[in-house]
């Protein structure tokens, strides 16, 4: 058996191995029972949550089955909700632990399944080991020997999804500045026909804005189709054309977000961390003026941040290895260029709606458009004419080359790429950098070129490229 679990749970395309009900069932069973073990062998309640895609109720049941075959009699069915949505009620509820059916980002076909324990976390790498060990021999067919048996299932009264999307619905709001509103504020929220096309526009309206409303008719095959985060150019587009104050895009399953000022320009994760980073340290509440990002952030943007005295302690790509970051430096805020953002003062997780509704509250403190706010911040951190010159970061040209690799060839048996990634290094001579890495979400092999030119990038890119194809093919002959 492959290694099961990337960095973010299992995924797949549903009906391939091992997405199939002969893996999902054993996988629910499993990992129930070793909850259950850890907790002294308590029945426990366990939480279930999922996007809107095509297969999530099957892999739904197929999980639920897998769990009452380990002794799991209560199972809270939360409905359609977001990963941070499933992840805030299991750290307000303390079940025994939860379960999300999401591929996040991921084209329609995938699906995934993340499991969390009782405070919202994901599991540690070691659970995730053992959770695979246990699959591999009789476990996967039956797991006998190890398992209890299940007493008849019982659905938890009282708690009702529309009843948790609820609770979690008034936690965001409760974020928001008590003193602050969105009145007068005209907004476009793309929520991708994804977890969030229920309650990400209602927040926005409950605070007083007036909502665009584009990604809200999930039909099971168009989740992340064209639309959210990862495609946010419609958004943009129908900002500049209705005029509107700002817009922001979701992704399938509500935990990265991306912004578009008035404008058109897009705001990723690096330059939405900048904004918050630097309104922070302001206030004086940005803990060690340090923040968290990922070796995929722009050189650029670090730079930036350290001029205005805010540390950067760069952690592998990852939500999880985010919040171990922020856990290790002590530090309140960090995330990734995705939009994946962690404001550690309110979740263990990161939120795409609650990323925007600080980053929303600190454009109605600031009181200017969108598309000055970050110069604004610079000129009060550091006023005069020198301080303007440098108001906003001068990014690095960069490209992100995503290259199929359904056979995942560990990088040092690679020797094409390696000598590519050499000369690379030695061309850019300390001036640029490069990153390669295989997806843990996907089939691919990412590639990160980042230097003086585009010229320059451009070319070294597609020599990554092309010496990771001849070690392919190599290998396949």
């Amino acid at each position: 058996m492959e290694k099961l679990f990337g960095t973010d749970g299992v995924r797949g395309i549903y009906g391939r191995a091992p997405l199939t009900p002969a893996w999902i069932m054993p996988l629910g069973q499993v990992t129930a029972a070793l909850f259950r073990r850890k907790n002294s062998g308590g029945g426990g309640e366990v939480f279930v949550g999922r996007d809107t895609r095509r297969s999530g109720p099957d892999i739904v049941r197929a999980l639920r089955r897998g769990f009452e075959r380990a002794g799991c009699g209560k199972i809270v069915d939360a409905g359609v909700i977001s990963t941070p949505g499933l992840a805030y009620l299991l750290a307000r509820y303390k079940p025994l632990f939860g379960a999300m059916v999401s591929a996040s980002h991921n084209p329609p076909a995938f699906n995934g399944i993340k499991f969390f324990d009782s405070n919202g976390l994901k599991l540690a790498p070691e659970m995730e080991r053992e959770i695979e060990g246990r699959l591999r021999g009789e476990a996967a067919a039956s797991a006998a020997g190890f398992l209890p048996a299940a007493p008849a299932w019982k659905p938890r009264g009282g708690l009702k999804p529309s009843g948790l999307q609820r609770d979690y619905l008034d936690f965001l709001k409760s974020t928001f500045p008590a003193h602050l509103d969105l009145g007068g504020m005209r907004i476009v929220v793309d929520c991708g026909h994804g977890a969030a096309w229920r309650f990400a526009p209602r927040i926005f309206e409950e605070l007083g804005a007036r909502v665009r409303k584009m990604g809200c008719r999930p039909n099971g095959r168009n989740i992340n189709s064209g639309c959210g985060a990862l495609a946010p150019e419609s958004m943009r587009r129908e900002v500049v054309r209705g005029k509107f104050d700002c817009g922001l895009s979701l992704d399938g399953d509500g935990d990265r977000v991306i912004f578009s000022d008035e404008k058109g320009h897009l705001m990723d994760g690096d330059i939405l961390l900048t904004i918050a980073g630097v309104f922070l340290k302001q206030r004086r509440v940005l803990t060690s003026n340090k923040l968290v990002m990922t070796v995929m952030s722009n050189s650029g943007i670090i730079e930036f941040l350290e001029g205005r005295g805010i540390a950067v302690a760069q952690v592998p790509v990852g939500d999880r290895n985010v919040y171990a970051g922020l856990e290790a430096e002590g530090a309140v805020l960090g995330g990734e260029s995705s939009g994946h953002i962690i404001f550690r003062q309110f979740a263990n997780s990161g939120d795409g709606t609650l990323t925007a509704l600080q980053v929303l509250s600190m454009l109605k403190s600031m009181g200017v458009p969108m598309s000055r706010l970050l110069g604004r911040l610079s000129a009060v951190e550091r006023p005069g004419a020198a301080a303007r010159r440098a108001a906003v970061p001068r990014l690095f040209p960069h490209i992100l080359k995503n290259v199929d690799a359904e056979k995942k060839i560990p990088l040092e048996d690679c020797p094409a790429l390696r000598r590519a990634l050499k000369r690379a290094q030695a061309e850019f001579r300390g001036r640029g950098r490069v990153v390669v890495r295989y997806s843990g979400t996907e089939p691919l092999l990412r590639i990160l070129v980042e230097g003086p030119t585009r010229r320059q990038i451009r070319r070294i890119s597609g020599e990554l490229e092309g010496a990771f194809r001849e070690d392919m093919i190599r290998r396949t002959t």
